[in-house]
């Protein structure tokens, strides 16, 4: 039986390891037991990583062209009023009345 985990990558269970590395033969994929035993961060957190929550206001910091029409975002839009979706590295709001997902790496508190 083999006692180390499956690779977070393709969930393989031929895991073996070299030191303190842990390796995958199926797909490559190598990494340490501390960051097998971590979990992952879903608080949404914008391009500082300030914690980002219902209802706040932020900047964006990249003019970001919208897929399927001629609008432009600038940089330095104020955005009031964001809310969180399931996803978090994206958050719904409204610009010029037009509802638009945004993702958080493209704002700023």
């Amino acid at each position: 039986m083999n006692q180390f985990p499956e690779c977070p990558v393709c969930a393989a269970d031929s895991v073996y390891t070299d030191g303190s590395i842990l390796l995958c033969p199926v797909c490559g994929h190598e990494w340490t037991e501390v960051e097998a035993t971590t979990t992952a961060d879903t608080t949404p957190r914008d391009s500082n990583g300030t914690e980002l929550n219902d209802g706040d206001s932020v900047t964006v910091i990249k003019d970001l062209k919208v897929k399927g029409s001629s609008m432009v975002i600038k940089r330095g839009t104020r955005v009031k009023s964001i809310r969180l979706t399931d996803d978090p590295a994206e958050v719904d709001c409204k610009i010029d009345g037009s509802s638009i997902v945004l993702k958080t790496c493209f704002l700023k508190k």
